[in-house]
């Protein structure tokens, strides 16, 4: 079982610095408008004046108004924090995907859930590492972890340890889950969504999507597939087993493959118009991309859409 550290990948967090993740967010309008200073009084808008007091710092008197007024008065200015996150991981049994008796990270043979991991591991440190908090969200069948957010290095190395802990099982109710993130978290917050999305049904997981959206949440959905799921190498006779529930299907790999590519891609689509449609971002991968090639898929899109 890999421990935290293992998944906190140094190569990863390299093509994250040179990314310059958060940088970028701001410049393509991504965070701009939901950070605002957390120093008091550096904020592009104030809420009010008010009189002015002995013991007053001198530099914020409002200049303008002691021309048109003759009295002090000073700009009290909207302090706000900077923007939290929530890491939410789907943590089902289709994640486990492939079986694998250990990871192996330098040769990139990952199951979904490693990938994820390290992926969310890269972006919390770039965040932390920006005096961001980062919180938590697990989930399977129902909602399994939930850690407030926190900006501290510790914080994150102890989500990373739950995550490595747990192994991925059972049926996805990805839809119930997300539900409850929703319900939970009040403040405006980034969500950042890691999951192949395998539900039962793709109607109930749209609307779960569109519930963060109406309390206010950025979503950043992370589509991940394993590079079987995603290019279908198989060929000739092949038993497919469901990793949740242990049904199978026999079938000829090569006879079905442009079938199989063609439904992937509507489901594909199907999400990516649902997610784009309400202004959050979509991004389909897979785990034989490198993760600064999955970063860029997600900026380069960004990107056209600004």
């Amino acid at each position: 079982m890999p421990t935290a550290q293992e998944y906190l990948r140094p190569e990863v967090i390299a093509q994250v610095q040179r990314l310059d993740l958060r940088a970028r967010f701001l410049v393509e309008g991504f965070l701009a408008g939901l950070h605002r200073s957390p120093f008091h009084g550096f904020s592009v808008e104030f809420s009010e004046h008010r009189k002015y007091t002995p013991g007053d710092d001198t530099r914020l008197l409002d200049w303008n108004v002691f021309a048109k007024t003759d009295r002090f008065y000073i700009r009290k200015y909207q302090a706000e924090t900077n923007l939290d996150t929530y890491l939410l991981v789907d943590m089902s049994g289709s994640m486990d995907y492939p079986s694998l008796a250990e990871p192996d990270f330098a040769a990139g043979r990952l199951r979904k859930i490693d990938y994820a991991i390290c992926l969310a591991a890269a972006i919390g440190y770039m965040l932390i590492h920006q005096q961001d908090a980062v919180g938590l969200a697990t989930f399977g069948q129902r909602l399994r972890t939930f850690l407030g957010p926190k900006a501290k290095r510790s914080h994150l190395m102890s989500m990373l340890a739950e995550l490595a802990n747990v192994r991925p099982y059972g049926p996805t109710r990805l839809a119930a889950a997300i539900h409850d993130v929703a319900d939970r978290v009040r403040k405006r917050s980034l969500m950042v969504l890691f999951s192949d999305l395998l539900a039962d049904e793709v109607d109930p997981v749209v609307e779960a999507l569109h519930h963060l959206r109406f309390r206010g949440h950025d979503l950043i959905v992370f589509h991940v597939l394993s590079e079987d799921e995603a290019v279908f190498p198989f060929q000739g006779p092949k038993r497919f087993t469901d990793v949740e529930s242990d049904t199978h299907v026999d079938s000829d790999a090569t006879a079905i493959r442009a079938a199989y590519l063609e439904e992937l891609g509507r489901f594909i689509d199907r999400y990516r118009t649902e997610t784009t449609r309400t202004g959050a971002d979509f991004v389909s991968i897979h785990t034989g991309m490198t993760f600064d090639k999955a970063l860029l898929r997600f900026l380069i899109g960004r990107q056209r859409r600004c």
